[in-house]
Order: structure tokens, then C-alpha cells, then sequence
């Protein structure tokens, strides 16, 4: 073997070891423990929960009364795409007096891989023609302000 073929998987060699191999769990969300899920019992009021079990990791947007803790576990090697190791979901369902109504708990296994429809519905307003598109702003634009006459 040549110095120069020597010298070039020697270095070849150098850059694949530089390469990181390490992987990373990364976790997010403040998910409680069992024990004190455990200790949440219909018709306990929201401040009773948040004693126990600490803040929500969110609230639902659409019924405030729905609580979320979640968290979750992925796993990131080098520049490969992060995968999903675990993710937990609680949610704590609370009635119109803020008392807890139902409790329920959801792992990735529940999770359901959902198909994004691409089909776009096309509205009025929305297609200008050439002119209105190009020159439809033309004498709009007024950089000094309007002028008062005396």
C-alpha cells in the first residue's frame, strides 16, 4: 500500500471517528408520577389537583376546563431524524362547578397516524386578475401625508 493510500484511509478513518455516534435522550413535559395521579379522585376541586399533581403542562384552547399533562421521550442521534421513544398524555376533565369529572390517560400506543388532505378549495377574492394585481395599488401610496389648502 502507497503513503498516499495510507495517508488517505488514515485520514478517511479520523473523519469517521469525529462522526458522533453518541445518542441523546432528550424529555419534555412535567408528567407526574403514578403516586400522585393516584391520589386524584372525582369531584376534587382544581386547586385540590394543582396542590397535588402542580400546574398543567397546558389547557385546552376550546374548554378551558380540560387540563393536559404531558410528556415525552426522543431519541437523537448525530443529524438523523429524532424518533419518538415514549409519550404520555393526562387529562383531567373538570364540570362546570371545577370539580374533576373524569381522569384519562393516553400513551403513544393510542396515538393514530392521521393522512393530510392536500385538496385546496379556492374562494372568491382571492385571484386577482393581471391589472388589480399589478396596478391595483397605483396612487395609494402617499409618503408625505395628505396637504391641507388654506
Amino acid at each position: 500500500m502507497s503513503r498516499r493510500n495510507l495517508f488517505f484511509y488514515g485520514l478517511l478513518l479520523v473523519f469517521l471517528n469525529a462522526c458522533s455516534s453518541d445518542v441523546f435522550l432528550v424529555h419534555n413535559g412535567n408528567m407526574p408520577t403514578d403516586d400522585k395521579i393516584a391520589q386524584i379522585k372525582t369531584g376534587q376541586s382544581q386547586e385540590e389537583v394543582e396542590d397535588i399533581l402542580g400546574s398543567p403542562s397546558a389547557v385546552a384552547t376550546l374548554n378551558k376546563n380540560e387540563w393536559l399533562y404531558m410528556s415525552s421521550t426522543v431519541k437523537k442521534i448525530a443529524f438523523l431524524t429524532p424518533k419518538i421513544v415514549d409519550r404520555d398524555v393526562l387529562t383531567i376533565r373538570f364540570d362546570n362547578n371545577g370539580s374533576v369529572s373524569e381522569i384519562s390517560r393516553l400513551s403513544e400506543a393510542d396515538g393514530k397516524v392521521l393522512k393530510i388532505d392536500t385538496d385546496k378549495t379556492e374562494s372568491d377574492g382571492h385571484n386577482p386578475g393581471f391589472f388589480k394585481k399589478y396596478f391595483g395599488g397605483v396612487g395609494t401610496y402617499m409618503p408625505i401625508g395628505p396637504t391641507k389648502e388654506k
